[in-house]
């Protein structure tokens, strides 16, 4: 690995405003407390286009606040570019995996795609392995959802280790 390098994480959901801008808060804490804030980009997007522009969504960010996290940034789109610009695109949930997939230009763009759960040694059963969408549940939803990714995010950094990537 290039210690010179920058790695560039993406993180995706489908309307960018609740999962994935918690993804990118996590594990840019996570960075910063692993002391590779400068080693390594977070982002955030989403496969639909429906909240382009909107700041993320307010019980997720009060939820995270509440861990001393804050959500920044405004939702967008994943682009065609990102698969060029990013060393891994993290889908959320296996929806968002499998669109990923199929707007990937080539071989070498798909391999970039992981799933967040599937990372993780310690998700729940096979088969579920979607960080669980909280916009139309409760509030309660919110708080699972940053333990989704706390617990994912960790697996992603053991995963870039063994990858090499830092």
């Amino acid at each position: 690995m290039n210690a010179d390098r920058v790695v560039r994480i993406l993180m995706v959901c489908l309307g960018n405003i609740c999962r994935s801008p918690t993804a990118e808060a996590v594990m840019v804490g996570l960075l910063e407390e692993e002391g590779l804030s400068d080693r390594v980009e977070v982002d955030s997007a989403g496969t639909g286009g429906w909240h382009v522009g909107d700041p993320p969504d307010p019980r997720s960010t009060a939820a995270a606040r509440e861990r001393g996290i804050a959500l920044r940034g405004r939702a967008r789109q994943v682009a065609p570019a990102d698969f060029h610009a990013f060393d891994l695109l993290v889908a959320m949930d296996m929806a968002n995996h499998r669109d990923l997939l199929a707007s990937a230009p080539d071989d070498a763009a798909r391999e970039k795609v992981v799933l967040l759960r599937a990372l993780d040694r310690d998700a729940v059963a096979p088969g579920a392995l979607d960080v669980p969408d909280p916009y139309y549940g409760g509030e309660r939803g919110f708080d699972v959802v940053l333990d989704v990714v706390e617990s994912g995010c960790r697996a992603l950094l053991t995963e870039m280790r063994e990858r090499g990537l830092v």
